[in-house]
């Protein structure tokens, strides 16, 4: 049995693309779609464990059914045929959310809500869910277009095999390319013999040329042998990293990357460039924690 896409439902317009979005991917998995709605009392100005005849409970299950309804008849536009299940929980949406993520397949939320943060460019829900999350998380931004590829950004570090799997199970749930992309640099690693090579030493570029080159290809090899039916275009770029995904997001369907990369200061659990991505990317960009 598949476990459940679950979207996060809040009622702003983010949110309810991020259902159709949710509703889309649940169909391709064969899944069930999980809409859950949180919220907290000290919000609602209504004292813990106040009686259910309250004015104010009444008023805020109200607005709350009005709102899954709404989000329910979109996933049924999307899917017509798609198990579709409620559910409403008293609680701070991040934690449940979080909490949601142990037994989901994949989690749906958009890039900005309705909380205190809806000025910010990326929703701290988003933020924290792509941080903590126990699954891959799907943040939509940006413009829903199936056309294009799906775009994997490599880095070659072993926390990033998950995105790579991730991104490859996608291209064939969609039936699209799949366009893997490596940025390098000559100050990436790997550009001199070993550490005791002087910083004044000139960078022999065709030789970090080939030594990316091989990190992309054997990277890729062993999961194309597992989807043989996925056409893949290895894309090796020589630029700025987090400028050139952002650039090359413009073409793609969806965007997947790492939670972290190499390069990233241990302890942080969301890398520069998958935060760049969440932010700027110009379509959905979906995040892929490695193990723990």
């Amino acid at each position: 049995m598949v476990n459940p896409v679950v979207v996060g439902v809040d009622g702003s317009p983010s949110s309810l693309a991020a259902v159709e979005v949710g509703a889309h991917e649940a169909a391709l998995r064969g899944a069930g779609l999980r809409l859950v709605h949180a919220f907290g009392w000290p919000s609602m100005h209504v004292p813990p464990g106040g009686p259910p005849w309250h004015p104010a409970v009444a008023g805020v299950r109200e607005l709350v059914d009005g709102t899954l309804v709404k989000a329910e008849e979109r996933a049924r536009g999307a899917a017509p045929r798609l198990e579709i299940t409620r559910d409403v929980t008293v609680g701070d949406p991040l934690t449940v959310l979080e909490i949601e993520s142990r037994t989901a397949s994949l989690v749906v939320v958009g890039s900005r809500g309705l909380g205190a943060f809806g000025s910010l460019l990326l929703g701290s829900t988003a933020v924290h869910l792509v941080a903590h999350g126990r699954c891959p998380v799907l943040v939509v931004r940006g413009r829903l277009d199936r056309s294009g590829p799906v775009l994997l950004a490599v880095d070659g570090s072993p926390a990033g095999e998950s995105a790579v799997g991730f991104a490859f199970a996608e291209a064939s749930l969609r039936g699209v390319e799949l366009v893997a992309l490596h940025v390098w640099n000559t100050w990436s690693e790997g550009a001199y013999e070993g550490p005791g090579d002087p910083l004044s030493v000139v960078v022999d570029v065709e030789r970090l040329r080939g030594v990316r080159q091989r990190l992309l290809d054997e990277t890729l090899s062993p999961w194309q042998e597992r989807h043989p039916r996925v056409a893949v275009e290895r894309r090796l770029v020589r630029s700025r990293i987090r400028p050139a995904l952002i650039e090359a997001s413009r073409d793609a369907q969806l965007v997947v990357a790492g939670a972290r990369g190499r390069g990233g200061f241990t302890g942080l659990l969301l890398g520069s460039v998958s935060q760049a991505l969440l932010h700027h990317a110009h379509c959905p960009v979906a995040v892929v924690r490695g193990e723990e």
